[in-house]
């Protein structure tokens, strides 16, 4: 399986540019999308709190797996039952089932309310996506396991560990799996699973099958790996799907920088999946279609065994580019895949307009000189030094703005109207609003 992660928790795409994406992933190489909807979900009833303004609507997620389908493309839903489930527990009606009240990362696997509730996720995401063969349940960075005083009692009772106590919840979820959903499979991040024995892990024997990695990925932990030796896969259990954790990226991109995480041969052999946020409350990290370059690389390098000649030859006509390099993180050439405008535009604005807005306010001696803060607050200022900087900056303002126009227009296209504004205010309104308070002032 070459699958996609679809990270919906930030910069969800509007259907209309799945329906552009899809083709590409699989002619790329893709034979599944792994989709993670949190709140782009149209829950239903007591769950509908859960839905965000801009949810995907019943008909969008029976839309989205029949592209799928006809792209020769596996749907596999995500469904967070552990750690991440910050889209959950910041409601107040779900407060109570925090791990650590003060914060919304993780389950309280105590509370009996909190299987109830996931059984109720679980069902409705299910009951959609009657296509798909598997089920991925998350179960990854469940920060602050064992903090709670309900986790310390049960350790001391038990005498537990976090280890034991986070088997003990996956179990029941994949028991509820295995009871309701016959031949339903399950994936699961495999991150937890490292910091438990090896001895522990063995004991789960009957319910956890290891998908090994293939053979030159990146150094695995040793129990990890022993694991695979311990649990060969087993028809019909439920399955863990190792992943190199991250590696590519240790903070949230805005950038084009392209090729991030495929440096190497080996690490495009591992699962990497660039978020769209790190988490529900994170700023959002790079675009779909500023990230596409990158994903091509990594698809044609695990379809070729390498990102060889043939791999990049295929690359660059697909998506219409001249060339590519690595190293630089850079590619050149008009493109012509779904979203190459936003590609360019986001390069724009990475590379020139905090540097040419700053450069205007800061460089300019007629600015600093005579028409500074202290000036400007008190509307004092001389025609003649004004007239020195005035068209210039006015006609910087109106490029910006034209600019800025005509990128907003273009992610408008590709995504909901809370993603464009979230990504121009992180992105393009810290800069170009200095610029309109100077215009202003100066008129």
């Amino acid at each position: 399986m070459r699958l996609v992660h679809l990270d919906l928790k930030g910069a969800a795409p509007r259907v209309s540019y799945l329906e552009q994406v899809f083709p590409l992933l699989s002619q790329l190489g893709a034979n599944g999308i792994l989709i993670e909807y949190e709140d782009m979900f149209p829950f239903k009833g007591e769950l509908e709190i859960l839905r965000s303004p801009y949810a995907y609507s019943e008909e969008d997620i029976e839309r989205i797996q029949q592209l799928a389908e006809q792209n020769k493309l596996e749907v596999v839903p995500l469904v967070q039952t552990f750690g991440h489930v910050e889209f959950i527990l910041k409601h107040k009606k779900y407060q109570h089932l925090r791990e650590v009240e003060r914060f919304p990362n993780s389950f309280n696997p105590h509370v009996p309310n909190t299987l109830t509730l996931l059984k109720s996720i679980l069902a409705q995401v299910i009951e959609k996506h009657r296509r798909s063969s598997w089920i991925h349940i998350g179960a990854d960075e469940v920060f602050h396991l064992g903090e709670g005083m309900d986790s310390k009692n049960w350790m001391s009772r038990n005498k537990g560990d976090v280890g034991t106590m986070y088997l003990k919840h996956i179990k029941e979820v994949l028991g509820f799996l295995t009871a309701q959903y016959w031949g339903l499979r399950a994936l699961m991040w495999d991150d937890m699973l490292r910091k438990i024995s090896v001895g522990a892990l063995r004991g789960e024997g009957t319910w956890v099958a290891v998908v090994a990695p293939q053979q030159g990925v990146l150094a695995v932990p040793v129990h990890v790996a022993a694991l695979a030796h311990v649990m060969p896969g087993a028809g019909g259990s439920p399955c863990l799907a190792l992943r190199e954790w991250e590696s590519q990226a240790d903070k949230p991109q805005a950038s084009s920088c392209c090729w991030h995480q495929c440096h190497s041969v080996q690490e495009a052999r591992t699962w990497l999946s660039p978020p769209r946020r790190y988490d529900h409350y994170s700023v959002l990290c790079e675009l779909l279609p500023v990230g596409i370059p990158s994903l091509a690389i990594c698809l044609q390098t695990l379809v070729n065994g390498g990102f060889t000649e043939e791999a990049k030859r295929k690359v660059l006509d697909m998506l219409g580019l001249e060339s590519v390099q690595l190293e630089q993180s850079t590619c050149e050439g008009r493109g012509a895949f779904p979203g190459v405008e936003i590609y360019h535009m986001v390069e724009q604005v990475n590379g020139h307009l905090k540097e040419s807005i700053l450069k205007a306010l800061e460089e300019e001696s007629a600015i600093k000189g005579w028409f500074s803060p202290y000036h400007r607050k008190r509307q004092f200022g001389n025609p003649r030094n004004m007239e020195s900087f005035g068209s210039k900056v006015l006609k910087l303002h109106e490029d910006w703005e034209t600019f800025v126009r005509d990128l907003r227009a273009q992610l408008e296209r590709v995504y909901f109207p809370d993603t464009v504004e979230e990504w121009m205010e992180e992105n393009v309104n810290p800069y170009l609003d200095q610029l309109r308070d100077l215009v202003q002032d100066y008129r």
